[in-house]
């Protein structure tokens, strides 16, 4: 991808025209890859290199170019904030918003999915930044466009719906709805069950995150034994993956531990010593 970039920026200089469009696309793909291997700053220049040519050439062509720029902005939000840049980060989500509801309006049957995809993200990063009304209103549409788009195509969005139902479930407990954030996960849950049941490579750990959101929601509403048995389970779920790929699941194992530990000495036991041993040994 690193060559096919040095290539267009050579062709992209001796005929713009014709190569502009390619160049941004091919730094788009490097910041993406750039960013799996954690190479953050160096994807970021990427990622802005190809929001400002995509910006460059929407302006002359909207109707060509809007769908690559609102992908490339999503793609930028999204990297900021994985540098902890949270208001750049909101501003390039809520234009990729923006630009996504229009497409949306035109052809929603092509462009629904990347209106939810960037509602999703605006949710997340409203939420970082405290702003947790705002983050529920974004999360809750991106719940009713997977709705639509997974009772149209299942297997193409019921993973996303799960997703969304998840940090949704959160966000509604961080607002005190206990209970609509219980509804919401549980729902998740079930979700992310039957996807494990078909595929549990891809969603078995994705069902270890829904049960910790679960268990999260029980602990405020002070049901601490079903909280332990969720966290209990996540752990049980995530063991094996987290024993293969210590670093890439650490993060969601050592919450799901610390959360199971609170919840035990809520009720008044022990921790499954066993359990504790399997994954911190």
């Amino acid at each position: 991808t690193q060559e096919a970039v040095e290539l267009y920026r050579k062709l992209a200089h001796r005929n713009p025209d014709a190569f502009l469009p390619y160049l941004a696309v091919s730094l788009n793909n490097l910041g993406m890859m750039l960013s799996d291997l954690s190479m953050q700053e160096k994807a970021l220049k990427a990622a802005q290199e190809a929001v400002e040519i995509h910006r460059k050439l929407a302006h002359r062509n909207p109707e060509a170019f809007l769908p690559y720029l609102g992908a490339s902005l999503t793609n930028l939000g999204t990297m900021l904030s994985e540098l902890g840049r949270w208001e750049e980060a909101l501003d390039a989500t809520q234009e990729a918003v923006e630009i996504h509801r229009k497409l949306a309006h035109r052809n929603p049957d092509a462009f629904l999915p990347y209106l939810a995809t960037s509602l999703n993200n605006l949710g997340m990063m409203l939420s970082d930044l405290g702003r947790r009304e705002e983050a529920l209103d974004a999360t809750q549409e991106a719940v009713e466009l997977y709705r639509k788009l997974a009772d149209a195509s299942p297997d193409a969005f019921l993973p996303d719906l799960a997703m969304s139902l998840t940090n949704l479930g959160k966000m509604l407990s961080d607002l005190d709805n206990g209970e609509e954030a219980l509804d919401a996960t549980q729902e998740a849950v079930e979700l992310h069950r039957r996807l494990a049941q078909a595929n549990p490579n891809a969603f078995l750990p994705e069902l270890a995150r829904s049960l910790g959101a679960r268990g999260w929601v029980l602990m405020g509403l002070e049901r601490y034994e079903e909280a332990a048995e969720a966290f209990e389970e996540g752990i049980r779920v995530l063991a094996p993956f987290y024993r293969r790929w210590p670093q890439a699941f650490e993060g969601l194992m050592d919450a799901l531990v610390e959360d199971y530990v609170r919840a035990c000495r809520a009720v008044g036991r022990e921790p499954d010593s066993k359990l504790m041993g399997s994954v911190k040994g």
